[in-house]
Formats: C-alpha cells, sequence, structure tokens
C-alpha cells in the first residue's frame, strides 16, 4: 500500500496515476492526508448489467465498485482488489435518483477523511490511523450524468464545453451534431478556422477553446443556481425548472465529500465505450451498412444545407451518387475474405471471423476489445488500398490517435502534442464526413488527451476489467428471484475465501496463486557459480523429438548462447580490444563477423589454456551436445510461442517472432524448430533456442515502411539469406 510513496518517478513520465499531476495536485492541496502514506486512494466505477441477459425479462442491476490505487501497477485494477460496497435493485435503471443509494457510502467516505479507521500493518507491526479519499468516478457516458448530475444528452452534452459548445440540431435528421464544432480548439493562426467551404459553409471560427472551469467555479455555478440534492424536499419542482435552463439535472451527492472540488478530475471520460462508438460509426459508414449509416438521404441533404459539396447532390436520374468515404460490394468482399484469413496471437483477440456478415455488409457482434484491437491494429492497414488518400489518412490518424493514448506508458510531452493534433484529426475527418456522422462520441476525444496528461494512463480509468468484474458478479446469481441477495451472499464468501488465501504458502494454488494460462514454469533450480543463460525460466511443451545437430547447428547456436550470456561478456570484451590492437580501424560490421566466425574457438582456446574454475563456463566453452530435443511449444515470460507447422491448422498464431536493433533495424522472422541444447557433464545445464526463417529486410525490396505513420508491411516470400 506504500509502493505509490515510495516509488521511483521518472520525470515528464507516467506509468501509475501516482505520476500524474492530479494525484500531486491532491498532495499539495491536503498535506495531512499525505503524511501518511498508508492513506488509501481509491476509484468507483458503477454500470447497470441485465441479469437476465437480452432476451430475458426486462431487469437492471447497479452494482457500485471501490478499487485502491495505492497498489503497484502488477496488482492494480485486479479483481482480488475490486470491492463490491454497494448494489442499486433493480428492476429500474435508477437514473438520477442512485443518489439515495450512495449515501451510506458516502457517509463511510466522509467519516474516513475526516476521522479515520484504525487499522493494522503488518508489515510494520503497528496500529495506525487509516483515512481514505475517492480521486474519481469511472463509468460509460450515461452513468456520467447519474454520477456527475451533468446531462450527457443534447446540445449541452459535453461536460467539458458546457454552455461554450457549438452542437446544434440537424434540420433533416433532427439529431444533434458537433459537425465543425473542433475549429475553434486549432491555433489562431491554422488555416482550418478560415476555410469557408470544407466545414460549415461560408463559416470562419475566431473563438477560442471554453475555459475549463475548477471544481470550486463548478460547485458556485451550482450553489448559484439552486439546484438540490434528489434526497430533499421538493428536488423535483426546484430543478426541473432550473435544468431548462442550463446542463444541470441535480447537485450530485458527491459534493458532500470535503475534498471533492479541490479535485482536478472528478469524473472521467471512458475510452473504452467512446472507442466502440467512433469505430461503430466509422465502419458502419465506410461500409454504408443498412439502418446504421451515417450517409443516408436525410443526412446528405443536411450535407447540402450546411456544407459546399453539390457532388454528392442527386444525380439527373434522382439516385445520390457514391461518397468518397464508402466502398463498393467488390472492396467490401477484399476486405472481408482478409479479415478470414487474419490470424492473432493466443487470447490476443477474438476470431472475427464469425462475426463478418457478408450478405448484410457488416460485422455482427464485436466485443468492445474486438473494436479497439481493429480500430488499432487494423484499420489503417485494412482501408489502405481500398479509400482515397485523404480519407485512409484521416482515418489512420485516428487509430494511431487511440493507439497513442491507451499506452501503458504516456509522456507528458506526447499528451501535449495530442492535445494539439487531436483537433486537427477531427477537422479533417470533418472535411470529408457528413455532418450526421458527429453525434458526441465523435467530439469528446477531443477532450482525452487532457484528461491523459492530467491523470495518467487509461488502463486505470476505463470500463475494461470493471466490465469483466460485472461479468463475475452475474456469474454469482443462483437465485434469480432474488439477484441482488444472490450476489451478497456469493460476494461475502468469495471476499471471505479471498482472505483466508493470504495465509496459504506461496506454492498453494489459490484465487490469488492460480497457475497463468501461459505458465512458464517459475522459479529454475540454481546452482553456486551456474550461469544466467541456463537460469532463464520456461516451460516446454508438446511432443518431444530427438534431433542430431549440424556442424553448423552447433557453431551458430554456440556463438548465440556466447554473445547473450551476461558472464561471458568480460571475455567478449577481452576478444575485440585484442582484435583492435592487431588489426586498427575495423568497422562494426568487421568486428561482428569476426565475432561470429572465430569468437567460440577463441573462448574455447581461452577456458582451457587459462584454467578456469567456474565448472559452468567450462561446460559452456566446449559447446553443446550434438544430440538435441525439439518441441513444438514453448512458454516463456508469460507468453507462448509454437513452431509454424504447429500452428498452421489453427486459428491463433504464435510463431512469428521480432527483434529490434537499434543500430540496423527490425528483424522479422518465423519460427521453424524450438531446439533445447544441453551441455556436457553435471549438474543438467540446457537453455532453448528457436531456429527462424528471417524475412529479407532490404529496405523496399523485403520490408516497405510508411514513415508518417510508422506502418511496416514485411514480403513473406522474400528471404534474408544471411542466416
Amino acid at each position: 500500500m506504500r509502493w505509490h510513496h515510495e516509488h521511483i518517478q521518472e520525470d515528464g513520465v507516467m506509468r501509475h496515476p501516482s505520476d500524474s499531476e492530479a494525484w500531486k495536485h491532491f498532495n499539495e492541496t491536503h498535506p495531512f492526508f499525505v503524511a501518511e502514506p498508508r492513506n488509501v486512494r481509491l476509484g468507483l466505477c458503477t454500470d447497470g448489467f441485465q441479469p437476465f441477459g437480452q432476451s430475458g425479462r426486462k431487469y437492471s442491476s447497479w452494482p457500485v465498485i471501490v478499487t485502491p490505487y495505492n497498489l503497484p501497477p502488477w496488482m492494480c485494477m485486479k479483481e482480488a482488489y475490486m470491492f463490491l460496497t454497494v448494489i442499486v435493485p433493480g428492476p429500474t435503471n435508477p437514473k438520477q435518483k442512485i443518489d439515495v443509494f450512495l449515501q451510506p457510502l458516502i457517509k463511510e467516505l466522509t467519516l474516513l477523511w475526516e476521522e479515520g479507521v484504525e487499522a493494522f500493518d503488518i508489515s510494520k507491526k503497528q496500529n495506525f490511523q487509516l483515512r481514505a479519499a475517492l480521486m474519481w468516478t469511472i463509468s460509460d457516458f450515461p452513468a456520467y450524468s447519474m454520477l456527475s448530475g451533468w446531462s450527457t444528452a443534447g446540445k449541452l452534452a459535453c461536460p467539458y464545453c458546457m454552455e461554450d459548445a457549438q452542437s446544434f440540431r440537424l434540420r433533416h435528421g433532427g439529431k444533434t451534431t458537433w459537425f465543425d464544432s473542433h475549429r475553434m480548439f486549432l491555433d489562431q493562426h491554422h488555416p482550418f478556422r478560415k476555410d469557408r467551404k470544407n466545414f460549415l459553409n461560408g463559416h470562419t471560427v475566431k473563438s477560442l477553446p471554453p475555459t475549463l472551469r475548477t471544481g470550486e467555479e463548478i460547485l458556485n455555478q451550482i450553489s448559484e443556481l439552486g439546484l438540490r440534492k434528489v434526497i430533499e424536499e421538493d428536488v423535483q419542482v426546484v430543478n426541473s425548472r432550473i435544468c431548462k435552463s442550463c446542463g444541470w439535472k441535480k447537485q450530485s451527492i458527491f459534493w458532500d465529500l470535503p475534498y471533492w472540488s479541490s479535485n482536478m478530475i472528478r469524473h472521467n471520460l471512458d475510452i473504452m465505450h467512446i472507442e466502440k462508438n467512433v469505430f461503430d460509426n466509422v465502419f458502419n459508414t465506410v461500409f454504408n451498412v443498412k439502418d446504421k449509416t451515417k450517409d443516408n438521404p436525410k443526412a446528405r441533404l443536411d450535407m447540402l444545407t450546411y456544407c459546399d459539396r453539390p457532388q454528392l447532390a442527386k444525380d439527373a436520374s434522382g439516385k445520390y451518387p457514391k461518397a468518397a468515404y464508402t466502398i463498393d460490394n467488390e472492396a467490401r468482399d477484399i476486405l472481408f475474405n482478409w479479415v478470414k484469413s487474419l490470424k492473432f496471437p493466443d487470447g490476443y483477440v477474438s476470431n472475427l471471423g464469425p462475426c463478418l456478415e457478408t450478405n448484410k455488409s457488416r460485422l455482427f457482434g464485436m466485443k468492445s476489445h474486438d473494436c479497439h484491437v481493429f480500430m488499432q491494429r487494423l484499420m489503417p492497414i485494412a482501408f489502405r488500398e481500398l479509400l482515397p488518400s485523404n480519407v485512409w489518412q484521416a482515418l489512420t490518424e485516428l487509430s494511431l490517435f487511440f493507439k497513442d493514448l491507451t499506452s501503458t506508458t504516456l509522456r507528458v510531452a506526447d499528451m501535449e502534442r495530442l492535445e494539439i493534433d487531436t483537433p486537427q484529426i477531427f477537422c479533417k475527418l470533418e472535411r470529408i464526413f457528413p455532418p450526421g456522422f458527429f453525434n458526441s462520441m465523435e467530439h469528446l476525444p477531443v477532450h482525452l488527451p487532457y484528461e491523459a496528461r492530467i491523470v495518467g494512463p487509461v488502463q486505470y480509468r476505463w470500463m475494461y476489467p470493471f466490465e469483466r468484474y460485472l461479468g463475475t458478479l452475474k456469474k454469482m446469481i443462483g437465485n434469480k428471484a432474488s439477484v441482488e441477495g444472490s450476489i451478497c451472499e456469493a460476494y461475502l464468501m468469495t471476499e471471505s475465501t479471498q482472505l483466508f488465501s493470504h495465509y496459504f504458502e506461496p506454492h498453494v494454488i489459490t484465487r490469488d496463486h492460480n497457475v497463468n494460462r501461459n505458465d512458464d514454469g517459475g522459479v529454475v533450480e540454481d546452482h553456486k557459480g551456474n550461469l544466467s543463460i541456463f537460469t532463464y525460466p520456461g516451460r516446454l511443451s508438446g511432443e518431444a523429438k530427438k534431433k542430431s545437430l549440424s556442424l553448423e547447428e552447433i557453431k551458430t547456436a554456440q556463438t548465440y548462447i556466447l554473445l547473450n550470456c551476461k558472464e561471458v561478456e568480460p571475455f567478449v570484451s577481452m576478444y575485440v580490444e585484442r582484435l583492435q590492437e592487431e588489426y586498427t580501424n575495423l568497422s562494426q560490421d568487421q568486428i561482428d563477423e569476426n565475432l561470429e566466425t572465430y569468437f567460440s574457438i577463441w573462448f574455447k582456446q581461452y577456458v582451457r589454456s587459462n584454467h578456469i574454475e567456474n565448472a559452468f563456463l567450462r561446460s559452456l566453452a566446449h559447446g553443446p551436445l550434438t544430440s538435441a530435443i525439439c518441441h513444438s511449444v514453448y512458454f516463456v515470460n508469460r507468453y507462448k510461442f509454437h513452431t509454424e507447422s504447429h500452428g498452421s491448422a489453427r486459428s491463433t498464431m504464435n510463431s512469428e517472432v521480432c527483434i529490434s536493433d537499434p543500430n540496423v533495424g527490425d528483424y522479422y522472422g518465423r519460427i521453424q524448430e524450438i531446439i533445447q541444447v544441453e551441455y556436457r557433464e553435471e549438474p543438467l545445464k540446457n537453455t532453448v533456442l528457436f531456429k527462424c526463417e528471417w524475412f529479407d529486410r532490404t529496405m523496399n525490396v523485403g520490408v516497405k515502411k510508411h514513415n508518417q505513420y510508422k506502418l511496416v508491411d514485411v514480403n513473406h516470400r522474400r528471404r534474408y539469406k544471411k542466416i
């Protein structure tokens, strides 16, 4: 629980919420709280789920979950550290009245802030006064309104722009659009601001972006408006009258927390749902999916009303021409066949093949994570040869925006760059897509880089871990006549067993000490003087086959092992120094070539003639045995690798590898054999090698790179001849 206070932070880099500006601001504002590092920082999440599925009777249950942020990244956001505090009972959605059910929680949080509770620190064997603070909430956009009190529907849906939002209602589509709402975020001298043709027809933008309000300013505004809490008398009469002239629906119960107004970010925008909604809009429009596309007759009429795009008006036959941002049936079939042929690493994403509905030109049943992978990894490749260059570039920049934003390590400088680049990306999209394309989900991303810069990595603020936890709660329902009661009983049992599991020995398999899906076998038995190359944990699997190594294979394996063994590095340096003394002006390529050819021979002679005492080094110098064992699968570092032949008939692919060299670039290859080589003498010494075929890395022959977007194409028909 003290990790957040004791870990070493790198300036300008955020790997955990404790590295963020919001966390540091909280520390400066409340020094008495920071004085005790064991005080707990919490995040709160709520979301509704239907316990009976889509086809069952309508029922909406709303668990409220809190999770501590004191923990290190490898423990934070894990299910074991998510605590169910409230269950708002069904069968209906509580909406703004969720505050009624949050009263006990808010009262306890206030107590934990003002007085604290006595707790025992088992690591220091002492009692201390434990306090807690709620840092922010996490929810999808509808629940954002329930928790914050700000309406997330209509023209004022953006909780950052608030009354300064430039959204408007479409004349023909009848829905609210955020079209041309992003030029005000651009630099004052950006040419897009003066563009009268490609945005709102004849319209230029001089306005500045909305000023972000502090918590104190927002609380003052709510107080001046006279908004009441939902637990107060005559709340519906008073609030309904005030709501007509502003975006607020109520005074949230979270304002009762003494420190809430001082928090820089109080409610987080959920990137998981935003990314999925943006992807759905893009895909449905590009594929012209019936009843889901944003390019329909009403959208064309709105386009003619608000934009200068006469080429998309009805032609002489009364039909609308195909837009540049849509693809035809032939291109759709090409893309669908490509998606069906894709293979991903085990556990990386769902099988996308069954999600394709060719007759309806759509992807069906994709989960949020599937959309996440398609958006960030596949979309730039999928549309590159199917859409015009300007459309592809805009969508690729959108893809890379989400990729940069969801990185596990964020740099403040990168987020500041994204704050500048993101409005430009959405302005480019506005020059292409119809006004009806831009609902609130296509506007909110412009504020995401700011949130990331203030609060830190999104992995601690998005809904993925909480959605998985809701799935666990849903499985706890044993009696469908008493949904909440079933969940409570099962949760208490789970919480008890979780507590007891901490008292078992480490080797006992419990909920906390469960074997990982790609378990690598753990720590290898070590011996005095053993070498690092022989102690690397890994687990072989599949049928074992004996193999006799050729002289060339033995030499290649021996050279690779020597050059990658930490204990041999001093000998490598010695060899290079002697080589440079004998042959001056050697290039690095010549030195590398000499090492590959002669170092293993020199090392063997050196160990023999200098009577090296370390028995492991002597065995290493003699080289591996000619007899080796081959397996088809190997688990290492919690990853699974298998040979190309083993995975040929599988729907997943774990045989392709990449080696990065900062000096010469990346090497791309495919695993042909997984070989365990052994060395003579006791104790048993072995290590595992991948024998790969490498693809030609010659630029513009075997490998092509798109420098602007950092996309890499590898020609699988060309091989690297050196190996």
